[in-house]
């Protein structure tokens, strides 16, 4: 089939979507592809995450260009603009939630979501700069969830969902950005049917987008 003869196939000319016309930058910080440049590749070595989520430096460093490579997810830096420092990094993949209809285990329907799968401030950043106090939640509603919105133009979303570490402090701060817990039998549903391993202990949280 030749494809300039078909472009009016359905009475009407096939319009290109330029996704680069998306652009999320603020007055002081610019967000990134990790591939977007080989400087990354120096930059994340410097990254630092908290004593106890080294699990999120060790995926940056380690992960996830694999990730990128085989499709499996999409890493973004934030940097500052001012300073080329990386301010945070956050993945997102494709993903769904399995919600049960009715009392058979056998039963449930799927709803089509997107996974937070990483997202991590770096420590260096927030001990050196006092805007960095709230630099988690900014960055959230800054650029991840305009991210996530922009996507949902081009491919159905109804959620966007994490794995949280099992921390009281961190889930109230998930909840601060809107995230919620569900109930007990449909959380342990979730899990059942669609939690990854790497993610055992971790507690689904969900928003609809």
């Amino acid at each position: 089939m030749n494809a300039k003869k078909n472009d009016n196939l359905f009475g009407r000319h096939v319009r290109e979507v330029k996704f680069d016309e998306f652009n999320l930058e603020t007055e002081r910080f610019s967000l990134e592809h990790l591939l977007d440049s080989e400087e990354n590749l120096a930059l994340i070595e410097k990254f630092s995450a908290p004593n106890n989520a080294m699990g999120l430096e060790n995926y940056l460093k380690y992960s996830a260009f694999d990730d990128e490579k085989r499709n499996y997810g999409r890493t973004y830096l934030v940097k500052d603009k001012s300073t080329g420092e990386i301010v945070c990094y956050f993945s997102l993949r494709t993903g769904l939630i399995t919600m049960q209809v009715s009392d058979s285990p056998e039963r449930f329907e799927t709803i089509p979501a997107i996974e937070l799968s990483n997202f991590a401030v770096d420590t260096r950043y927030r001990e050196r700069h006092a805007i960095a106090k709230k630099i988690g939640f900014l960055m959230f509603n800054y650029f991840i969830m305009p991210l996530v919105r922009e996507l949902a133009k081009y491919v159905g979303v109804n959620a966007l969902y994490i794995y949280a570490l099992p921390n009281e402090r961190l889930i109230g701060h998930y909840k601060t950005m809107g995230f919620s817990r569900l109930s007990p039998e449909d959380e342990m549903f979730v899990q059942k049917h669609v939690k990854p391993e790497y993610d055992e202990g971790c507690i689904f949280m969900y928003q609809t987008v």
